[in-house]
């Protein structure tokens, strides 16, 4: 199963539903796509902030987009940028979750929704 970012913030402020969750995952492989890593990254304030972030990341498989991930982001952005408000990270995340066939835990349900074939799973 990848993370979302909004799931990851969770995690990083100590949100107990989210601790909670994750702590029921023991034996689910976990993962981000890394351009959710680089979003909890660039969302930091300071170098403490940075630091913990990256501490916490080393615990998670990074899972990055494969070329044929970006050319199905890119269809999708195309045909539902306008109709469906589909931003790039966002087709760029689902995509690396259909690329690595797994998952995506999220609340950003609508986001994906156009984006075939790819399962979202609402963590809690």
């Amino acid at each position: 199963m990848l993370l979302d970012s909004d799931i990851m913030i969770d995690i990083l402020r100590g949100y107990p539903p989210a601790l909670a969750w994750l702590g029921r995952l023991e034996s689910t492989p976990i993962g981000l796509p890394g351009l959710v890593a680089m979003e909890l990254l660039q969302g930091c304030r300071n170098q403490n902030e940075q630091q913990r972030v990256e501490r916490q990341l080393k615990r998670f498989t990074i899972y990055w987009p494969r070329e044929t991930d970006c050319h199905g982001a890119l269809l999708d952005l195309v045909t539902h940028h306008l109709s469906h408000n589909l931003g790039i990270i966002d087709a760029l995340i689902g995509h690396t979750a259909l690329g690595a066939a797994d998952e995506l835990a999220t609340f950003n349900v609508k986001h994906y929704s156009v984006i075939t074939g790819l399962k979202t799973v609402q963590p809690y």
